[in-house]
């Protein structure tokens, strides 16, 4: 029977165990006071783990609330005490007090709750509110008169704190023990034998308060007790205690309670005075306030639940006799809680700037939120205004962490105004704020950037060096030296003449983008100007932005026109170049005598000669007109105004002398005009000597031929012409046949062909209103004057590889051909600047 019982309670035992450890719960003991070092439990063990498992498997105690004290050991896995344990500071009068612990056991992860019961020991000895009281007892008091007295306190629980009372000998007073409740006696002083004040008038006794302790631990209080003569009967109260509840809202002057005590004498020595004589807590003082006559208490001052929930007052009734006899009760006065606090929201600790390149996930800011209410009064809820790019991440109870939820951008926001709002669940709610205020640092992630790609600048040449031409922006929106943008030229030139850079051209300020040229420019040298402009700011790593700058040089009239040798000259190859040069320089020229020579008989129309001028500027500036400056009026020759062509303006005869000295003009059309002038001495022969002087021309050396000083006209070539042709057939057509067999020559004789080569260009185009040259690179062109009508004629250099960077050779520039011949009457002219 036995067996089967004891069998019984084991399997129960068995049960009650894996129960508990499949619940996760796990139970000790220790007193307090215990040493460090000591063995709570083998928490391994009793967790069910294997030697040296709990070690690998990282068994450690995660403890809540208030400082636990204990440990976990690595290596045997057991519970130890690692600090003084004091039962009444983590615990004070509570019982039990039962520690809970957390403990975490990884691979895989587990989570056991271990209770831990700090058990009490007798440490602290009972303690009278003082050291010494003070008594008066009338002599008149009978015997079994009861004189309350304040207990001691112990700090311990349970038996440590059951105190017992003894009284000093004495032959009139013992003591008597009350059970005001379960837990605590209250010492009432018992007068036992008649006072008789003239044998004792002060009595002195030692009340002794032990409590339950082994060994236990004693605290006294010395009594001190004065003898009063006559009023017998002290004032008693209708109840010894009583109990009052107010909400901590309510207003100054409210009445408490109001206290009622009644005193058998008659006359002085039954009326009674009424005093609250202790305060628990002390503060109370401030508080309450009695009407000595009535009774009545009233508020003196707010109450406040989260300061102090329950007062304690003792009053006292006393009269008027000599000497005066007093009453005691008690007055508890309970303060009930009502939602009057607001949460309150800290900032205790606050990481700013934040960088605009922060990964989401970022803490700015750890926040501490609370509430000063109970219950539903002091729950707090928390969010953040705006909701975004921040927001709140609990992470203990009442405190939080302001976590970045978006990417930041400075340029579109530098800074954020942010508010934590918090709402406690009370009704009404009540609610509070704390404004942050988070400013975005910048970092270098916008390269600048101009406005436009490509920027066309406008320029006259001959401008001053150190002329501002343009002002380039780059705008850079990151700030102080992320944004502060330099300028430089980075790249770019110009070709003619040799590869020149174009920071031999403009420079730029590094600082402002403004561009200024280095030197006055030249049209004549250079029309476009093409190159790149960088700005780069001065962050880390320096971010960089391009523009294109092509600049434009506006032509001037600068030039004057420049005779030019006559076509096919030998000279005419040095005296292009210098004319040109001489245009170049924008002086005028005035050449030498120019000869030419006009048979007696040419008819009215007939070209004598043509004068060929160039002009270095181009459009406008270098179009070119003739006048006929010398000799003004009628005089037998004139000069056409565009194409420079002397022509009789009549027939010639003998009446205009041997010989006839022509002043003209060449203008441009520029603002203001441009001009060179030209002396043309025209011979005036007969036809035969013209003849002889084209034969001897055509045969005679390039010296000879420059010596003529102008083109022969084509009168003169078809005279000569005629005559040989008469000598030739003897006369055997009439001179009829011999003018439509020259005009049939003269209509279908081959036009000039296009010679074309390396160099600058000279764009002839010849109208009705004569000659208008362009100037270009690497190309030359040819025109036919007949003085007939013609559409314009454009003609292009043919695809030269173009020259490289830096001078030419000398020897690979072509000379300029020349060309000089007679066809038909019409004079083929090869021109190139």
């Amino acid at each position: 029977m036995g067996e089967r019982w004891c069998a019984a309670v084991l399997r129960v035992l068995v049960l009650q165990a894996a129960w508990a450890l499949a619940g996760g719960q796990v139970r000790y003991s220790v007193a307090e006071e215990a040493k460090a070092g000591t063995v709570v439990g083998r928490l391994a063990q009793d967790l069910g783990l294997e030697a040296g498992e709990a070690e690998a498997r990282r068994l450690r105690l995660v403890a809540q609330g208030r400082r636990a004290s204990v440990e976990v050991s690595g290596a045997s896995g057991a519970l130890l005490v690692s600090s003084r344990l004091d039962r009444e500071e983590l615990c004070g009068k509570s019982a039990p007090c039962a520690l809970r612990l957390e403990v975490l056991l990884e691979r895989p992860l587990r989570v056991f709750h271990v209770e831990l019961e700090v058990t009490d020991i007798n440490d602290n000895a009972p303690i009278f509110p003082a050291a010494r009281k003070n008594l008066s007892i009338a002599e008149s008091s009978l015997p079994g008169s009861r004189f309350p007295l304040e207990g001691a306190s112990d700090a311990d629980i349970g038996a440590n704190a059951q105190l017992s009372y003894t009284l000093s000998p004495s032959e009139h007073f013992t003591l008597d023990l009350q059970k005001s409740n379960e837990q605590n006696i209250e010492p009432e002083l018992v007068l036992t034998k008649p006072l008789d004040r003239e044998t004792i008038p002060v009595h002195r006794l030692v009340l002794t308060a032990s409590d339950g302790g082994r060994p236990s631990l004693t605290g006294t209080m010395e009594l001190v007790i004065s003898v009063l003569d006559a009023n017998d009967n002290a004032p008693q109260f209708n109840q010894s205690v009583y109990k009052v509840q107010l909400p901590e809202s309510a207003a100054v002057g409210t009445l408490v309670v109001r206290v009622n005590a009644t005193d058998a004498d008659e006359g002085i020595n039954s009326e009674v005075t009424y005093t609250v004589t202790n305060f628990i807590p002390p503060s109370g003082k401030d508080v309450i306030s009695i009407n000595t006559n009535t009774g009545e208490i009233h508020l003196t001052a707010a109450l406040d639940f989260e300061e102090v929930s329950i007062y304690d007052f003792r009053i006292e009734a006393k009269d008027k006799g000599t000497p005066p006899l007093s009453g005691h009760c008690k007055v508890v006065l309970e303060v009930l809680d009502v939602n009057d606090n607001a949460p309150e929201v800290w900032v205790t600790s606050l990481s700013v700037p934040v960088a605009e390149d922060a990964s989401v996930g970022t803490v700015v800011a750890l926040l501490s939120v609370s509430d000063r209410d109970s219950g539903e009064n002091g729950r707090v809820r928390c969010w953040v205004w705006p909701a975004s790019p921040f927001g709140l991440e609990a992470t203990f109870a009442g405190s939080y962490s302001l976590v970045l939820r978006e990417a930041l951008d400075r340029e579109r926001v530098s800074e954020y105004e942010v508010e934590v709002r918090a709402e406690d669940g009370g009704a009404p709610a009540l609610r509070a704020s704390r404004g942050l205020r988070v400013p975005v640092s910048d970092v270098n992630d916008n390269a600048p950037a101009f406005a436009q790609a490509v920027y066309t600048v406008l320029a006259r040449e001959n401008n001053a060096a150190g002329a501002e031409l343009a002002r380039l922006w780059a705008r850079d929106p990151d700030e102080a030296g992320n944004g502060r943008v330099s300028y430089s030229v980075w790249e770019g030139g110009a070709g003619g003449g040799g590869w020149r850079a174009a920071s031999s051209y403009v420079s730029v300020d590094a600082e402002s983008g403004r561009l200024w040229a280095l030197r006055p420019l030249d049209y004549e040298e250079l029309q476009v100007l093409q190159f790149e402009v960088r700005a780069v700011d001065a962050g880390e790593p320096p971010l960089c932005g391009n523009a294109t700058v092509q600049l434009f040089v506006l032509d001037e009239n600068d030039n004057a026109p420049a005779l030019l040798p006559p076509a096919g000259s030998a000279a005419e190859a040095g005296g292009v170049a210098a004319a040109e040069a001489a245009a170049a320089a924008g002086a005028g020229s005035e050449s030498g005598t120019l000869w030419a020579w006009a048979a007696w008989g040419a008819p009215a129309g007939q070209v004598v000669a043509k004068i060929r001028a160039v002009d270095a500027d181009s459009g406008y500036n270098a179009w070119l007109r003739y006048e006929l400056w010398e000799p003004r009026g009628k005089g037998p020759f004139r000069v056409g105004l565009y194409s420079g062509e002397v022509s009789t303006a009549r027939a010639l005869d003998e009446a205009d002398g041997p010989r006839q000295r022509l002043l003209i003009v060449v203008r441009d059309h520029g603002e203001p005009a441009r001009s060179a002038t030209a002396t043309l001495s025209v011979s005036l022969v007969e036809a035969a000597e013209v003849a002889a002087a084209a034969g001897s021309s055509s045969s005679s050396s390039s010296v000879s031929r420059s010596a003529l000083g102008v083109e022969l006209g084509p009168g003169a070539a078809s005279a000569a012409t005629n005559v040989w042709l008469v000598v030739a057939i003897c006369a055997v057509s009439s001179l009829f046949l011999l003018a439509v067999v020259l005009y049939g020559a003269s209509r279908w004789a081959p036009r000039a062909a296009v010679l074309s080569g390396p160099g600058p260009t000279t764009l002839v185009c010849a109208s009705e209103v004569g000659s208008w040259s362009y100037s270009q690179r690497h190309s030359r062109s040819l025109c036919v004057a007949d003085g007939a009508a013609k559409s314009d004629l454009m003609v292009f250099s043919p695809n030269f590889p173009p020259p490289p960077p830096g001078p030419a050779p000398k020897d690979t520039q072509p000379e300029p051909s020349a060309l000089l011949d007679t066809v038909s009457g019409n004079t083929l002219l090869v021109s190139h600047p």
